[in-house]
């Protein structure tokens, strides 16, 4: 989990728009995609390793992944999510 107060100050590294904690439900059905191989960073590279979390850009396109309770906020590291459904 991570600390309110960190996430509160998080944002994107690319367009500074705010960034939100991925529910639980969202991060299974992201990692289905990833096993599918559906989900490719910003930088065009397809994502082999499930993740344990992810903050989503508040824009719905971009995703950044938690890594062992750390958010990993690079811009090379952003997982394009525009038209992938991850809500119920």
């Amino acid at each position: 989990m991570l600390d309110p107060q960190l996430l509160a100050l998080l944002v994107c590294p690319e367009t500074y728009q705010d960034v939100a904690l991925a529910p639980e439900g969202e991060i299974a059905r992201l990692n289905e995609a990833i096993r599918a191989g559906r989900i490719l960073t910003v930088m065009g590279k397809k994502v082999e390793e499930p993740v344990e979390g992810a903050l989503i850009r508040v824009d719905r396109a971009v995703a950044y992944p938690i890594r062992d309770g750390i958010p990993v906020m690079l811009v090379p590291e952003g997982m394009v999510i525009r038209g992938v459904n991850l809500s119920d």
